[in-house]
């Protein structure tokens, strides 16, 4: 892939305000998926993911800037290893599966684990039985979808939300989660050879742009109720599972 012409530069600098403001707490998955699936139209969904790293670390960084010691450890520990072995085993999958496999896949998984969600918190939280295999569980699959396609925030974003935490405590437990995920996947990334450093070199350009989108989405989420912050949550995740089941038939 080669960048050099004025809707290249457009695509990666809308590219980084979404993803800033997904980090900042805005939008949840949806602006990273979007984003990637934006750079994709220029390059294959594999490339659309490494690109979309450099942007999602300095994303990350901020946010962690923003949040940090807010994440909840008892969570973290128990999400954090099955991310890591999901990252490995995910850019296995993205070098192996065509890209309708993996949207749809992931679409439908998302679905499920968002269906879960709702009927658990129409039930009650105090009926949802936490299990010790939840959250390794939940940190696999988020590691895996978020190597294949930049889309892990379902199963850890269904998860966290059956937790009595708090709407701050979430964005800190999700930040530190993806920020180490996305770590490990830039030098997996180029050991795979999905993309070329000179590439990276490109989206990093307009990784400022994501500093404007952290803080604008932290401005907006210190002020939204954590009941209202949950409904918003789960219809954005109800909408961004469609949206990559859509767009594999596109």
């Amino acid at each position: 892939m080669t960048f050099g012409v004025g809707h290249d530069f457009t695509i990666l600098a809308a590219a980084a305000l979404l993803i800033g403001l997904s980090k900042g707490g805005i939008g949840g998955p949806l602006p990273t998926m979007l984003a990637t699936l934006m750079i994709s139209q220029r390059a294959s969904v594999a490339t659309a993911v490494a690109l979309a790293v450099p942007m999602l670390m300095v994303g990350y960084a901020f946010a962690l800037y923003t949040y940090w010691g807010t994440w909840d450890r008892k969570h973290s520990w128990a999400l954090i290893p099955g991310g890591v072995v999901g990252v490995g085993a995910g850019l296995f999958l993205l070098r192996g599966l065509p890209d309708r496999s993996l949207r749809v896949g992931l679409g439908v998984a998302g679905l499920v684990v968002t269906g879960y969600k709702i009927f658990s918190h129409w039930r009650g939280r105090e009926h949802h039985q936490h299990r010790s295999w939840h959250g390794p569980l939940a940190g696999l699959l988020s590691g895996t979808a978020s190597a294949m396609l930049n889309a892990g925030g379902p199963p850890i974003t269904s998860y966290l939300l059956l937790q009595p935490i708090s709407p701050t405590v979430f964005m800190g437990t999700n930040t530190l989660f993806f920020a180490i995920v996305n770590l490990l996947k830039l030098p997996g990334s180029l050991a795979a050879g999905v993309v070329e450093p000179a590439a990276l070199a490109w989206s990093m350009v307009f990784c400022p742009l994501v500093a404007l989108g952290v803080y604008l989405g932290r401005y907006f989420i210190k002020r939204i109720h954590p009941e209202v912050f949950d409904h918003i949550m789960t219809a954005i995740l109800v909408i961004a599972c469609v949206w990559l089941i859509a767009t594999a038939y596109l």
